[in-house]
């Protein structure tokens, strides 16, 4: 079986005779399309008879702890089939890494566009390109998506054991500062302030559940067409249970407080135009059931991380002027975390 879409790193038909031996059978040709390879996985699009979908497994370089990874993204993405949060459909896993060199999972094919893709235009495509009154819509529905996911009961939906909730918190600092060590990172301006207030504070409440990991524009698709819809939210391979606040925090870093939004420092797309982050955080408040009164707990703790993850990159830049660009970066970063530190109160949150 040969296909004029043939990708070389997927045997077409092996991928057939595992699809047939777990029930995957449709008519006609099965069709494979590479579409990207990020920094964790290849993506493929799969199409065979009336199926459109899409395959995601390691590349065959990746290091051996991926292949973990992928099993991990696979049990979240079933784990939310039938909840209301947006995803991609779970169709089938492959943990045998003879089938195709690395386990693998299909989902089904999200009909969408990505802010990512749309990088050229500013992170938006027509018709919120050419009319900003629509761009809202984009913003509140990104953090509805937050706030649905933060509602899952992630242990009926079978995760008990997917992390480790118990003293979420209070592992945080020790554990980035064991990677900025790790990183031989600069301590820049700001990191003593912040980092001792992070010691020094906890959350209003705690309430685990499902968490993203790197929630944000870049990680979402939307619906084709006005008004604003998410498709789906998409790479799950930093899922965990622990704060889902923390994904609400990493979406909205880049945001005012009030005032008219403009774009950020760290942020896939422009958000001129946008709310502001107070009136999005009590968009999540009103969907999630959640408080946020403590947010301001996980603004500097997100600022503070990212610092942290982007000075890694920075460390490894060499002659590379895209990371060199992150010094910059960690230092605003770090200085906005120290602030903010210093104008929030120690009765929010104290420990």
């Amino acid at each position: 079986m040969t296909s004029p879409r043939l990708t070389p790193a997927i045997d077409v038909d092996r991928l057939a005779e595992w699809m047939d031996s777990v029930g995957i059978i449709e008519s006609g040709p099965l069709h494979v399309r590479y579409i990207a390879v990020g920094t964790q996985n290849e993506i493929f699009e799969v199409r065979r008879g009336e199926r459109h979908m899409v395959l995601r497994k390691p590349p065959p370089n990746a290091a051996p702890g991926r292949d973990k990874g992928i099993l991990r993204e696979w049990q979240v993405l079933a784990a939310l089939k039938g909840t209301d949060v947006p995803h991609a459909d779970p169709v089938a896993l492959c943990a045998d890494a003879s089938v195709l060199g690395r386990p693998f999972y299909l989902m089904g094919f999200v009909d969408g566009w990505s802010p990512m893709s749309a990088a050229g235009t500013r992170g938006v495509v027509e018709p919120f390109l050419s009319d900003p009154s629509l761009r809202p819509g984009l913003a509140r529905e990104l953090v509805r998506g937050a706030a649905l996911l933060a509602g899952v009961d992630w242990r009926a939906a079978g995760l008990t054991g997917f992390g480790r909730p118990e003293g979420f918190h209070d592992r945080q600092v020790d554990r980035w500062l064991e990677f900025h060590r790790n990183a031989r990172g600069r301590v820049v301006p700001g990191m003593d302030v912040a980092t001792k207030w992070l010691r020094r504070h906890r959350p209003i409440d705690f309430v685990p559940g499902i968490m993203h990991g790197d929630y944000q524009f870049g990680n979402v698709m939307f619906a084709h067409g006005a008004p604003g819809r998410l498709a789906a939210i998409v790479d799950w391979e930093m899922a965990t249970i622990g704060d889902p606040k923390l994904d609400l925090a990493a979406c909205l870093r880049d945001w005012p407080d009030r005032g008219v939004p403009t774009a950020g420092i760290a942020s896939t797309v422009d958000i001129a135009g946008m709310p502001p982050r107070d009136e999005l955080t009590a968009h999540y408040a009103e969907v999630s059931g959640r408080q946020v009164d403590d947010f301001d707990y996980y603004l500097v703790l997100a600022r503070w991380k990212l610092a942290i993850v982007l000075e890694q990159g920075y460390q490894k830049a060499g002659e590379d002027q895209v990371l060199q660009g992150f010094a910059a970066i960690v230092e605003d970063l770090m200085r906005q975390a120290a602030d903010l530190a210093e104008s929030t109160p120690y009765a929010v949150g104290g420990a």
